[in-house]
């Protein structure tokens, strides 16, 4: 797959593959396409444009060209308006209007965009269509030109913070959809540090099988120990010169869920391999961060397991002392991705005293009877990042919808006779993403840390299951504005 970003207009024709043309209403009127496409081309559509109706839903209106450069050429006209909360960037029009994309090997995309804040919303809209990870017989790989103008149809600049996003985009569609024979807990570690060799900044830590154990990390040891490749934790250590801050990032990255020994029935378990978007979201925003140059310390912790069955799999009634020194009794070995956050999230603010804790993970089903398949839900101890995190996700398509915060509320859903708390609700039906981010925030609420979960279950696969690269965007611009 290659991905190239036009910088001029100049010979855009002829050229092999289909056109993808996408704006607003309005940028249409603007006449953005006119001096982009050869008025013979434009003339196929002409009949097109005479509706003057508001439109509710995308119009695609598509045209055989009947010459081979281009073949055809598809016009995606946007609504004007969005509601208060979908976001601006119009993302995911985008990526339903580039349907079309996944038949065709090479493409060019004009897109309007109204204002450069929304360039890359618009971008990774793109961006997700082009899927890396293909083992059909006759698989091609696919070439994408993209071209950015305003509504009149000026050029804009895509800067390297945005070919960055693009790059780390595709590369976190491309794990999560890799299948678990291919992405295991030790290849994916290889893979994640391969990213950054060769940066002196970076300091790449591996904790692997009983080593965890002597962290103190047995909630990540026990949660992976029965696979055939071992359980680890890789730590990523960014230290620019002068930094008086720190910043860590945490993500769950089971690269299959079987459910353990409560396991998966009735095809829920199809899909699993995704189980780690959460931690390919966290590494897409540290190399965004790092290689734009981060001010302060960043440091980003990922449990990579396999919950599988076999003969050593942990079991419901096991008691595991987590690092926090609280004791979980195991009542659902499907609700394993909390004992992994929780393990990194103690190890990590323990460790480096951060002034801002994020961690990601496709965490709960619940989360997507909450807030949906494009929303994740957040909950956060401070109402500051609460409101900055909704902002940062209208302007960058990684939208979110805040959840309660309310510990006192909750903590009874995890009582436990024998040890300090049961790792999976007694009431399903009391907020239970709210929940889950509770057991989590129960190993680190002795430390007063600025905190913000993100359940990406949703958002982080598309509806057929695929890797959108959600949450990247967010969480780097989290970083950066709130310290």
């Amino acid at each position: 797959m290659q991905i190239k970003f036009l910088d001029s207009s100049k010979d855009l024709f002829p050229r092999k593959g289909a056109i993808f043309v996408i704006g607003t209403a309005k940028s249409f009127q603007k006449g953005f396409h006119k001096a982009l496409i050869p008025a013979a081309h434009i003339q196929l559509f002409k009949e097109s444009f005479k509706s003057t109706a508001p439109l509710k839903a995308p119009a695609i209106y598509s045209a055989v060209t009947g010459v081979s450069d281009p073949h055809k050429i598809i016009l995606s006209i946007l609504p004007d308006q969005v509601s208060k909360d979908n976001s601006p960037t119009r993302r995911e029009w985008i990526f339903q209007q580039m349907e079309a994309m996944e038949a065709e090997e090479r493409g060019l995309v004009i897109i309007a965009v109204e204002d450069r804040l929304y360039l890359g919303g618009a971008i990774t809209g793109i961006v997700r269509r082009l899927r890396e990870v293909n083992f059909k017989k006759n698989a091609r790989s696919k070439q994408i030109d993209i071209l950015a103008v305003d509504p009149k149809g000026n050029i804009i600049t895509i800067d390297e913070s945005l070919k960055l996003l693009a790059q780390e985009t595709a590369w976190a569609c491309k794990v999560v959809d890799l299948p678990p024979n291919h992405l295991n807990p030790k290849i994916f570690a290889k893979e994640i540090i391969g990213k950054f060799k060769g940066l002196t900044t970076v300091t790449c830590t591996e904790i692997i099988g009983k080593n965890l154990v002597k962290e103190g990390l047995n909630g990540i040891y026990t949660v992976g120990k029965a696979a055939e490749e071992e359980p680890r934790m890789v730590v990523l250590d960014y230290k620019p010169r002068g930094s008086s801050k720190t910043a860590v990032l945490v993500g769950k990255g089971v690269c299959y869920d079987s459910g353990g020994l409560s396991l998966k029935v009735g095809g829920s378990m199809v899909g699993m391999k995704g189980d780690m978007g959460g931690a390919a979201a966290v590494v897409g925003a540290f190399a965004s961060l790092v290689r734009n140059r981060y001010p302060h310390r960043l440091v980003v912790a990922v449990a990579l397991v396999e919950n599988a069955i076999g003969p050593t799999a942990f079991r419901n009634d096991d008691i595991i002392t987590m690092h926090s020194g609280k004791t979980v009794e195991v009542n659902n070995t499907d609700a394993e991705g909390r004992l992994l956050l929780a393990d990194c999230l103690s190890y990590c603010a323990r460790k480096y005293k951060p002034q801002l804790l994020i961690d990601a993970a496709t965490l709960t089903g619940a989360q997507l009877v909450a807030t949906g398949m494009v929303h994740a839900g957040v909950i956060s101890n401070r109402s500051e990042l609460d409101a900055l995190a909704v902002k940062i996700g209208r302007e960058s398509g990684d939208l979110v919808n805040p959840l309660p915060f309310a510990p006192e509320l909750y903590q009874n859903e995890f009582k436990s006779l024998v040890a300090d708390m049961v790792n999976s609700v007694k009431n399903r039906s009391n907020a239970q993403t709210s929940c889950a981010a509770q057991f989590v925030y129960s190993h680190i609420d002795d430390l007063d840390i600025p905190w913000l979960h993100i359940d990406m279950a949703g958002p982080s696969s598309t509806a057929s299951g695929l890797g959108t690269g959600y949450g990247i965007q967010l969480i780097a611009r989290l970083a950066r504005e709130y310290l």
